[in-house]
C-alpha cells in the first residue's frame, strides 16, 4: 500500500538519523537492540506504529546491509511482544478495580421498564462488590458477571424480587436445548447463579428439580509425541522457543509462564516456583536442565533493559496484593521484574502509571499455533497441548500419578487420571489383528 510504504520509509529515516553519521554496516546487535528499547519507551507510539517501525528496520538491514547478526536478531519477538495489556486484562484489572465502575451493564434494549433496569444494574454492582470482598480472581469476576447478565437478560422485564429457581431451571434448559452449550459451560452458568442467589438476592437457590442437561461428551486431550514436540520447537523465535520449552518441560499453564518473575526461577534447586496459581495455590515445577543457560541469558538481557529503564526514570513493575504499599521500593527491584517482559513500556490503562508489563499471552498462543502448522503436525496444537504432553510423557516414563498431580497443580487426582486414558487407548496397548496376518 502506498501510504504504508511512505511510513516505512519515514521509520527507516528516523533510525538512520539516530546513528549520528555512523554507518549502518558498523551497527551491532546491541546497538539495534538498544534503539528498539529506546523506541519502546516512547509513550506517543502506538502498538501498530512500533511494529511497523521494527518491520521497516528489519527490511532495511535484511535488504540492504550485510551484517552477520541480522538473521539471528529476534525481530518477530519484538513485534509480537509489543501489544499493550488492556484495562480488562487479568494482570491489571484486580489492582485498581475499585477505581473503575463495573464494566458489566444491562442493555436498555432488553428492559423497557426503567425501574426494573435500575434494579438489575444494582444487582450486578452488588455481585461484583461481593466477589471482590471474597477475593475471587478477576477471571471468576468476569465469568460470574457475564453469566448473571445473560440470565437477567433472559428474565427481561421481571422484577428482581420475583426471579426464582424456576427461572434458573428454564435458563439452564435454554442453554442446553437452544444454545447447545457443553456440560462444563452449563455447570459454569449454574455455579454463577448459585453464587448470585445466595450472596446478592439473599435466597439460596436450593433444589431446582430435574432439568435438561447438556450432553456430555468424552473427549481425550490432544497429546504430541516426543518427536512431534521436537519438530515443533524448530519453528519458534528464541524467546517463544524458551517459553514453549518451559510449558512442555515444566507443565506450566500459559499465564503461569507469562507472569513468571525473576525471583521465581531457582537455579540452585533447578526449579520454578509458581505463585498464586489456579485456586490461589503455590507449587514447584522442575526447571529443565537444557533451558538453564538460555533462561540465564534471557534474564541477563532483561537486567540490562531494566537498568536502562531505571536510568530513564522508569523501571516499575506491577506488584500483586498491594505489595507496593507495604514495600515502597519493591516495584523497582529487579527480582520482581517479569522474566518475559513486554517490548514496550506502556501506560497502565487504569492508573496511568508507566510500567513494563509482561508480554501479552496472545503472542505466545499465536506462535505455538503457527509453529504447529509450519511443522506439518496434523493435530490441534496450542499452549495447553504442551501441558497435556508433559503429563502424558511423565506417566509413560514411569512416574506415579500423584507426583504428576502435584506438578500440574490439580486439586483432585481424578482430573489427572484423564492422561491414563490417553496411555491406555487401544492404539497404544493392543496389537492390531491386521499386523498378525
Amino acid at each position: 500500500h502506498k501510504n504504508a510504504v511512505r511510513w516505512y520509509v519515514a521509520h527507516a529515516q528516523d533510525y538512520v538519523k539516530s546513528l549520528d553519521n555512523s554507518r549502518l554496516q558498523d551497527q551491532t546487535y546491541d546497538d539495534v537492540s538498544g534503539y528498539m528499547n529506546e523506541l519502546g519507551r516512547n509513550s506517543r507510539i502506538k502498538d501498530w506504529q512500533f511494529s511497523q517501525a521494527v518491520d521497516a528496520i528489519r527490511n532495511l538491514y535484511i535488504g540492504f546491509v550485510s551484517s552477520e547478526w541480522k538473521e539471528k536478531f529476534d525481530w518477530d519477538s519484538l513485534i509480537s511482544c509489543a501489544t499493550e495489556l488492556s484495562a480488562s486484562h487479568p494482570s491489571l484489572a484486580r489492582e485498581n478495580s475499585s477505581h473503575q465502575e463495573n464494566s458489566f451493564s444491562i442493555p436498555s434494549s432488553f428492559i423497557t421498564v426503567k425501574e426494573v433496569h435500575d434494579q438489575y444494574a444494582l444487582a450486578i454492582s452488588k455481585l461484583v462488590n461481593k466477589i471482590r470482598l471474597d477475593d475471587y480472581s478477576i477471571r471468576t469476576e468476569q465469568t460470574y458477571s457475564h453469566w448473571v447478565v445473560r440470565f437477567l437478560q433472559f428474565c427481561s422485564g421481571k422484577h428482581i424480587s420475583s426471579i426464582a429457581s424456576f427461572d434458573v431451571k428454564q435458563y439452564l434448559e435454554y442453554l442446553a436445548l437452544q444454545r447447545h452449550v457443553s456440560v462444563s459451560t452449563q455447570k459454569q452458568a449454574l455455579n454463577a447463579l448459585v453464587y448470585f442467589f445466595r450472596n446478592v438476592l439473599d435466597k439460596p437457590l436450593g433444589e431446582i428439580g430435574d432439568f435438561v442437561k447438556a450432553k456430555r461428551s468424552r473427549k481425550l486431550p490432544v497429546v504430541l509425541t516426543k518427536d512431534e514436540v521436537g519438530q515443533l520447537m524448530q519453528y519458534f523465535n528464541p524467546t517463544h522457543a524458551l517459553m514453549a520449552g518451559l510449558l512442555y518441560g515444566s507443565g506450566m499453564r500459559l499465564m503461569e509462564c507469562v507472569r513468571m518473575r525473576v525471583q521465581d526461577v531457582d537455579f540452585g534447586y533447578r526449579q520454578i516456583v509458581i505463585r498464586n496459581g489456579k485456586g490461589k495455590k503455590d507449587r514447584v515445577v522442575p526447571l529443565p536442565q537444557r533451558y538453564i543457560e538460555p533462561i540465564k541469558a534471557h534474564i541477563e538481557k532483561a537486567r540490562l533493559i531494566h537498568q536502562k529503564d531505571l536510568a530513564d526514570g522508569f523501571g516499575e513493575v506491577y506488584l500483586p496484593d498491594a505489595l507496593s504499599r507495604k514495600f515502597k521500593n519493591a516495584a523497582k527491584d529487579f527480582k520482581w521484574q517479569f522474566v518475559f517482559q513486554a517490548t514496550r513500556i506502556s501506560s497502565d490503562p487504569r492508573t496511568g502509571a508507566r510500567r513494563r508489563h509482561h508480554i501479552h499471552e496472545t503472542s505466545l498462543q499465536k506462535a505455538v499455533n503457527r509453529a504447529g502448522k509450519e511443522a506439518g503436525i496434523m493435530k490441534r496444537v496450542n499452549c495447553h497441548v504442551l501441558r497435556h504432553s508433559f503429563a502424558t510423557h511423565l506417566l509413560e516414563a514411569g512416574y506415579d500419578i500423584r507426583t504428576v498431580q502435584e506438578l500440574l497443580g490439580h486439586a483432585d487426582v481424578s482430573t489427572t487420571m484423564i492422561y491414563t486414558h490417553v496411555m491406555n487407548t487401544p492404539g497404544m496397548s493392543v496389537r492390531s489383528p491386521a499386523d498378525m496376518l
